[in-house]
């Protein structure tokens, strides 16, 4: 029983330092000020380019994973019957749909993870 309201005397105490103890809006305002980055709001963030970039890159790479399907569809439909030509366009049907899933998922990764970072050092 004494462990019991040690602990409960305490948790007032942790309850009121939490700005001190975790952070808190005042962890997250020294780091926004003390990081280097700039505050206003029209210059370019090196976090918003970065994730800019990462996502001009991304997008390049689902384009170009269509169009390797779109590929694959008209070669197999061009390939008069022939059993090489249509295997040959399934193969490249199936790493085309492989490399859409693999970059549809990287690109949810990476858009989660930058959203967490950004929140995390913006203070938002």
């Amino acid at each position: 029983m004494a462990l019991n309201f040690s602990v409960a005397s305490a948790l007032p105490v942790l309850a009121d330092n939490s700005d001190v103890l975790w952070g808190g809006q005042n962890g997250k305002d020294y780091v926004k000020n003390n990081s280097g980055l700039p505050a206003e709001e029209n210059v370019s963030d090196p976090r918003l380019v970065a994730s800019n970039i990462i996502r001009y890159i991304l997008g390049f790479l689902g384009i170009l994973a269509v169009i390797i399907i779109l590929y694959a569809g008209f070669k197999w439909m061009l390939s008069g019957g022939s059993e090489e030509k249509v295997g040959e366009a399934k193969k490249m049907l199936v790493a085309g749909i492989i490399g859409l899933v693999i970059i549809l998922c990287a690109f949810a990764i990476a858009n989660f993870v930058i959203e967490q970072l950004y929140n995390a050092t913006s203070g938002g």
